[in-house]
């Protein structure tokens, strides 16, 4: 498979995650051009914060390949990832990150730190922006949806007392 075909199975993985009431991000790990594992954030679902996608696609690429070392996997991911993630991605050796939309409030490859230039024994290479549009498209309809459902939600009133 080719790059852009890896990021349309991270985006369906996404699109899942959105469906569950997810923050629609989704991760695939493959080797070469064959994935290995693929996976979608589910911490809301599974009430867990290390339930982010890119952490359940490396925990299952290194259960089906029977090591934790990655070195030869590279990571698609919908958007950039995060301190915990990019700590994950280092310690399990993968080779390439590819990611769609940046993330201007966590994301550690670059927007609001890299990681992955720091001392750190493994420098996975980067790429940005695969796309991106489409990433950053889910993400925005995701939390339009939620911003309006809360609106829609009737606020608690305390009665009135004489």
């Amino acid at each position: 498979m080719t790059d852009y075909e890896l990021m349309g199975a991270a985006l369906a993985e996404a699109e899942q995650a959105a469906a569950l009431g997810e923050v629609p991000v989704g991760a695939v790990v493959a080797r070469d051009g064959e994935i290995i594992a693929a996976a979608h954030n589910t911490r809301e679902t599974e009430k867990n914060a290390l339930h982010h996608a890119e952490l359940l696609a490396i925990d299952a690429a290194c259960k089906k390949l029977g090591g934790w070392r990655l070195w030869q996997c590279e990571l698609f991911v919908t958007l950039e990832p995060c301190p915990m993630c990019s700590g994950a991605i280092i310690n399990s050796r993968i080779k390439r990150v590819v990611y769609g939309a940046a993330d201007t409030k966590a994301g550690c490859c670059g927007s609001v730190a890299d990681l992955f230039a720091m001392p750190f024994n493994h420098h996975p290479a980067v790429e940005r922006g695969l796309r991106a549009e489409e990433a950053q498209a889910l993400l925005q309809a995701f939390f339009l949806q939620l911003r309006e459902k809360r609106a829609a939600k009737p606020r608690w009133k305390p009665p009135v007392t004489k």
